[in-house]
């Protein structure tokens, strides 16, 4: 424990159910004449100089956030309390969740979260703002973590190493499913659509959002004069269909033309992927087997090409087929909701960096369509749940027959990425835009022509 963990150590006992001082000034003699922080000093093996040198010029008093009423034990609703039990009952989890916190920087900007609130210390400050989400819609704002306000909470924790090893945990992962699921109960309710309002700053009605969404009216099924446009709930917002002719199907009698699956942004293109690859590593290579997890289909798309594209909050979230054709197989995957790359680090705008990583680890469904075309052959769509938006929902079914556009799936509750996966015989020409990817480009209309095969 170095001087400053010690001194913060010693601030929230000190001033445990207050405020935590700006100066030292609440102090009347030097910080290391106290004699409960006596026995901290030479735990550390400081001199009290040291200790005091490092109040001033740390600015401890500005920087840190005090846990004390975080640390207490709040009444929490039972799902949350469920979370709270594992925690606590399990020695890994609770040694993983306690130092997840404590090793986040205390300097700028590790002081606030990415939403630009206070950066919570304590697993208990965690419960307590899980609790409450629940039982909220999320503000639309301008922030990376729009429509994020869990991730917001997790993005440091999650990208320390306790992080990163805990929210890999089935058990945790299995808990965190129960609070989405119960948080999507109230998302389908009536009482979430009051964010669906013309407030400028924080309703996606306003007009910073529509500014994002543009032609909102044209575009899709509501109706702009009826309270919140009509919609039930905010899931049904999020999930809103399109008018009928809007977004036709390019080519849609041309079987080599593939069309864009979901209405998203170019994110990675890959050719030649391997069966297996180190997908944990800074590159983030794709693996093939780990993607499909050993689905007996697997072996077919070794050596094949991987396109990777990204939703975000405001984009449509229906999932189209690419192709015309025959599901061949189509089912869910569960897997982890809070992971990041171990390489990235910190990053404010997480999991963002992580979304090569997260088509191996994360929750997601697989839908193996035979196209008609036989030079296509056997593809999979692969749509990827991130953080809050873990809700893959598969429309779809074997031996279902599909035409090129039709609606196969959606996401439910926030932003998301999808996978399509080509065989290695499959020669596949993708359009100069899909060859972007990683660089900042336009959104690419969904049904619009992604590719041409040979």
């Amino acid at each position: 424990m170095g001087c400053f963990e010690a001194l913060r150590l010693f601030v929230c006992s000190r001033f445990g159910q207050g405020t935590v001082p700006t100066t030292l000034d609440s102090f009347t003699k030097p910080i290391s004449e106290y004699k409960e922080l006596k026995i901290v000093i030479r735990a550390t093996e400081a001199s009290e100089e040291e200790m005091d040198r490092t109040a001033r010029d740390g600015k401890l008093y500005q920087t840190i956030q005090p846990t004390p009423a975080s640390h207490a034990r709040a009444l929490l609703s039972p799902v949350v309390e469920e979370l709270r039990d594992l925690i606590e009952n399990d020695p890994l989890i609770h040694q993983l969740f306690t130092r997840m916190f404590m090793d986040i920087p205390y300097h700028h900007p590790f002081d606030v979260d990415p939403s630009g609130n206070p950066q919570i210390r304590h697993f208990e400050a965690l419960l307590r703002h899980l609790d409450d989400i629940i039982v909220r819609a999320p503000e639309f704002n301008t922030t990376v973590m729009m429509g994020f306000p869990i991730n917001a909470l997790l993005a440091f924790p999650m990208a320390t190493s306790s992080g990163i090893v805990a929210f890999l945990h089935e058990k945790v992962n299995i808990q965190i499913k129960k609070i989405l699921n119960t948080w999507a109960i109230f998302l389908n309710s009536p009482e979430s659509r009051y964010v669906l309002n013309a407030d400028p700053d924080i309703g996606w009605l306003g007009s910073k959002a529509l500014a994002l969404m543009p032609d909102f009216a044209v575009d899709y099924v509501c109706n702009p004069v009826a309270p919140h446009f009509g919609f039930c709930s905010f899931d049904d917002f999020f999930t809103r269909q399109l008018r009928d002719g809007v977004r036709p199907v390019d080519c849609p009698n041309d079987s080599t033309v593939v069309a864009n699956a979901c209405e998203s942004t170019p994110y990675r293109l890959a050719h030649g992927v391997r069966a297996y690859d180190q997908f944990w590593m800074k590159d983030q290579c794709y693996s093939l087997a780990d993607m499909l997890a050993d689905d007996p289909l697997s072996p077919s798309f070794y050596g094949g090409t991987v396109y990777q594209a990204y939703l975000g909050c405001t984009n449509y979230h229906r999932w189209h087929s690419p192709v015309s054709g025959t599901i061949r197989t189509a089912y869910g995957k569960p897997g982890a909701y809070y992971a990041q790359c171990p390489n990235v680090g910190f990053d404010k705008s997480t999991p963002n960096a992580s979304q090569a990583y997260l088509t191996q680890v994360a929750t997601r469904a697989m839908i193996f369509i035979d196209a008609d075309n036989s030079n296509i052959g056997l593809l999979c769509f692969m749509p990827i749940g991130i953080a809050e938006c873990s809700s893959c929902e598969i429309r779809v079914s074997e031996g279902q027959r599909v035409e090129k556009g039709d609606e196969i799936g959606m996401f439910h509750f926030g932003g998301s990425t999808y996978c399509l996966v080509f065989r290695p015989q499959t020669k596949v020409q993708f359009r100069l835009e899909a060859t972007k990817a990683g660089v900042d480009t336009s959104v690419l209309k969904v049904n619009t022509m992604l590719a041409r095969v040979d």
